[in-house]
């Protein structure tokens, strides 16, 4: 079995959004009720959020970015740059310590601490750009992560793969001439119409082309065709690739039962997608990978959809 961490802060739930948004804290409460009826939760080495260094944060967004932001949420504004980006007073230090649990699970994995680990934190981060809040998401988690990674223990190539529903502009953009960072993503297009990009022609720029690859798959797809693009695109990219630590965007929100989109992926396509992508970090990133959690809305089925993930984890 091996050693998985656990990120989750009963502080992350103060990030409140308003009786009506769909990313909630009960999206946690399920996420940590799920794994302790099914008694996983004994089984991950629990960790707390620390706050992170903001040398970190400014190594990905602009300084004057988060200023406004910590600004606006001291106000008491109840949304940042649009309505969907609903915010409180805590919401910049909750934004904050979400960094910082991640950043804190990476030391973790690369000290030998933890084999990988589950990140069950909010708000989320994928759609965040490096000057522009979007998607409910302020500060790009995933992003920092890898720029931490670089900077601080000098890896090579970090691979993160985005399965949410929604395509991860913030990520993209970050990244999109970097060709030490490959970012792969499968997502539903036209999805909504948010957020607009992913398109199969965005392959990076400069010395980043090749790096970015978006894989958008049309409403009502399910579990076969989502294998066929892992087992087929994914794996011989990401096989050519060799990332030294695997980063996983997790969101779930391609579930069948999900609202927030019209794909049909079942619980059981969510676990054949996460064994393929633990076999790649096994092989090439000595099974180094850390999951941060995304989107995710069914309330009904998050907790069985972590249980499997985390199962999985320890497994690997």
């Amino acid at each position: 079995m091996k050693k998985t961490g656990f990120l989750y802060d009963e502080r992350y739930l103060l990030h409140d959004t308003g009786p009506y948004h769909p990313e909630t804290p009960d999206r946690l409460i399920a996420v940590h009720m799920g794994l302790d009826k099914t008694g996983l939760l004994s089984r991950l080495i629990p960790l707390k959020a620390v706050y992170p260094d903001m040398k970190w944060i400014e190594a990905v967004h602009d300084t004057e970015y988060i200023q406004k932001f910590e600004t606006i949420c001291c106000s008491g504004i109840s949304a940042f740059e649009c309505e969907d980006n609903q915010i409180c007073c805590q919401t910049f230090g909750i934004a904050k310590l979400a960094v910082g649990g991640i950043l804190d699970v990476a030391r973790r994995i690369m000290e030998g601490e933890l084999d990988n680990a589950f990140c069950a934190v909010r708000p989320p981060g994928h759609h965040a750009e490096v000057d522009k809040a979007m998607g409910f998401c302020y500060f790009n988690n995933v992003a920092i992560a890898a720029r931490y990674l670089q900077q601080q223990w000098g890896l090579k190539r970090i691979g993160i793969v985005d399965f949410d529903v929604h395509h991860g502009n913030g990520t993209q953009h970050i990244f999109e001439q970097d060709p030490t960072v490959f970012y792969y993503s499968i997502h539903e297009h036209p999805s909504f119409a948010f957020p607009g990009t992913g398109r199969a022609f965005e392959k990076g720029a400069g010395e980043g082309v090749g790096y970015t690859r978006n894989y958008p798959v049309l409403p009502g797809q399910g579990d076969k065709e989502y294998l066929d693009v892992f087992q087929n695109d994914f794996l011989p990219l990401f096989t050519e690739f060799a990332p030294e630590f695997v980063i996983i965007s997790t969101g779930f929100d391609a579930h069948v039962d999900d609202d927030m989109s019209d794909m049909c992926v079942t619980t059981q396509g969510f676990s054949d997608i996460m064994n393929i992508i633990v076999n790649v970090a096994n092989t090439h990133s000595g099974g180094r990978m850390m999951s941060v959690l995304e989107g995710g809305y069914s309330l009904r089925r998050l907790p069985e959809l972590v249980a499997n993930h985390v199962e999985i984890l320890l497994n690997s």
